[in-house]
């Protein structure tokens, strides 16, 4: 497998056409995968907002004022307004806001990135990640590059580790997960759970091209790389109902001693 950065792309700004960009800049063959940062992909969509838009309501103003007293540090209710109008449940609200965006994401403050932003206080994630991917997969086509995955990506934290890693929030052209249900293991016995995040592995690969810092690309070429023969599913955000971890933080409550 090897992984390329799209070079040159510009400052995007909102209404610019992400697929062209990246067709005059890239060589991309058939079978290749493109991942394309959500930080441009929002750009694009005209994502850019202030903190004037969310006036806080009583809620976002209780939940500043509880973070401030927690962690010591300054919280605009605002900013807390914004995070509620961008998720359909907050599963914890305290030491940080944990939540649920409108399109199956968890993550911290509805992914809402504070740096990055030239002309706004804030950036918030596309939409539909995936209906963002389809139109670059579909503009890719329209300049002649087709059969090429698009992968709308972000980083992220997680559970028990430190540090970020990348993972896809949106999807077009392949499917999410490599389904092994059913196949067998060397010893031979049968694989009852196995479902392979192909799209989040793909994701985190690219961000070692991207990178975090003010010299990072939004988007990278994976070449050399076929999903193969096993099906594939569409599923990657748990519901609730099988999200044991999620119920569990529902009846969390924070005690600092």
């Amino acid at each position: 497998m090897e992984l390329s950065a799209v070079p040159d792309l510009p400052e995007i700004r909102p209404g610019d056409d992400l697929a062209a960009l990246i067709a005059d800049r890239a060589t991309l063959e058939p079978g290749d995968v493109l991942t394309v940062a959500s930080t441009v992909v929002s750009k694009a969509e005209d994502r850019g907002v202030d903190l004037e838009a969310f006036p806080a309501g009583p809620r976002a103003r209780e939940i500043a004022s509880r973070l401030e007293e927690l962690t010591g540090e300054r919280k605009d209710p605002r900013f807390a307004q914004a995070v509620l109008e961008e998720s359909t449940d907050l599963v914890m609200d305290e030491p940080f806001l944990l939540t649920e965006t409108r399109f199956g994401h968890v993550c911290v403050n509805a992914g809402i990135d504070r740096s990055n932003v030239p002309d706004h206080d804030l950036l918030l994630l596309p939409k539909r990640p995936s209906e963002s991917a389809e139109r670059i997969h579909q503009g890719l086509a329209a300049h002649g590059i087709e059969d090429v995955p698009v992968i709308v990506t972000d980083t992220c934290g997680r559970p028990f580790r430190h540090g970020q890693r990348g993972v896809a929030l949106g999807w077009a052209g392949m499917p999410a997960s490599r389904d092994w249900r059913g196949e067998r293991d060397r010893d031979g016995r049968e694989l009852g759970v196995t479902v392979q995040s192909v799209v989040d592995e793909l994701a985190s690969a690219a961000n070692l091209v991207t990178g975090e810092g003010a010299d990072g690309t939004p988007a990278v070429v994976v070449s050399d790389w076929a999903f193969g023969d096993l099906e594939g599913s569409n599923e990657l955000f748990r519901d609730l109902e099988g999200d044991f971890v999620r119920q569990a933080l529902r009846e969390w409550s924070y005690d600092p001693a």
